[in-house]
């Protein structure tokens, strides 16, 4: 079970992670499906008698994070704030603990996610929410071959990052973006709305409570039996007939980020959303999807993220965070780190380490930031 024992999948899409149970099965669980953001949302009960409730209170989560948090949106608070860039602005209680977590995870990875990449996502063409941009969606072309990465991306400007630059007070609600910047909290605000999402529905539902949200999975109180089982597959879309790895979680949250989702076509090249923020452009030669377990959806994420960033130095570096995960190399070969279970039918990942733990930290700043391709 280490990063000298690789396996083997079938190549495709990137592994992403969607709670599968199969469907003789699901009437142990209360269980809601539905589309949001642009993505998947999947809801399940260890008990099924509070689903309409706990329903309700998710997609109210997800509501009240959009009109925070969207990009896209010319009406949310992170649309103002960054119209107002160079002046201060107060904002509300929730767009306030976005912005933390956002320079949060910037502070724990060394700049690795940072906030502030909004600029450069523009640059590289994604300047509009995802269904208007599905149709430059990726397809073979001249930049692909056999052995390295389908992309090689160019832009004609970039731009330099810096969450330092962003002026925040908790105490007072403040944030100032610096003049020529756009934040953009897609980095983390996903993973963060599963738990808050997960939260919620558990409180209401009073039961153990499972949300996923495009893969970045999130549980809340006590789940069923043997925990919850996760499917790790090529598509999070997929059914529990893919090929892939099963595995439980008991609590906490499970995180996948990928270079091979989202991708599209800009200037004749292929890009995707997870921006370097050392360059301002597409990473490179770098994993094509990084999972990672920990005491909360948003930590596992900004791991997984940090990961993709930090390419060939990211197996040595988890391992010192001590966080279970799962790497997939560009060719599909599968590395499990730490305590990542092995590949077998059904697998269990230890419970998620208690928050202010070093492993439920899940990242912490390093000195040591070489971009080793794989």
């Amino acid at each position: 079970m280490g990063a000298d024992r690789p396996v083997t999948i079938m190549p495709g899409s990137p592994a992403k992670t969607l709670p599968i149970v199969p469907p003789a099965r699901r009437d142990r669980f209360g269980e809601a499906r539905w589309e949001t953001w642009s993505t998947s949302v999947v809801l399940r009960l260890a008990d099924p008698r509070g689903l309409l409730a706990a329903r309700i209170a998710v997609e109210r989560e997800l509501d009240a994070i959009d009109r925070a948090c969207s990009r896209f949106r010319l009406d949310s608070e992170i649309a103002r704030a960054n119209a107002s860039a160079g002046r201060a602005m107060r904002v509300s209680p929730l767009l306030a603990e976005a912005l933390a977590l956002a320079l949060r995870a910037a502070r724990l990875t060394d700049g690795d996610v940072d906030p502030t990449v909004g600029s450069a996502l523009t640059l590289a063409g994604y300047d509009r929410d995802w269904p208007l941009l599905e149709h430059l969606a990726d397809t073979p072309s001249e930049d692909s071959s056999a052995g390295k990465q389908p992309f090689a991306p160019i832009v004609l400007a970039r731009t330099v990052c810096g969450w330092r630059s962003v002026m925040f007070d908790a105490d007072t609600r403040t944030v100032r973006v610096p003049a020529g910047f756009t934040i953009d909290l897609g980095a983390t605000a996903k993973a963060w709305a599963a738990d808050r999402a997960a939260q919620a529905a558990a409180q209401i539902a009073g039961c153990g409570v499972l949300v996923a949200i495009g893969g970045d999975i999130a549980t809340s109180g006590a789940g069923p039996a043997g925990g919850w089982a996760v499917r790790v597959t090529d598509d999070h879309r997929s059914d529990h007939h893919a090929p892939g790895q099963t595995v439980t979680i008991d609590s906490g949250g499970l995180a996948t980020s990928s270079t091979a989702v989202r991708r599209w076509r800009h200037r004749g090249r292929t890009m995707h959303h997870i921006i370097d923020p050392a360059t301002g452009a597409p990473v490179q030669n770098t994993w094509r999807t990084v999972s990672v377990a920990a005491a909360s959806c948003a930590d596992a994420n900004i791991a997984t993220t940090s990961a993709l960033i930090r390419a060939g130095a990211a197996p040595a570096w988890l391992a010192r965070m001590g966080v279970p995960a799962r790497l997939v190399s560009q060719s599909g070969r599968v590395y499990a780190i730490g305590a990542w279970p092995a590949d077998r039918r059904r697998t269990q990942i230890p419970s998620a380490p208690q928050p202010g733990s070093r492993a439920a930290e899940a990242t912490q700043p390093s000195l040591n930031r070489a971009r080793e391709p794989i």
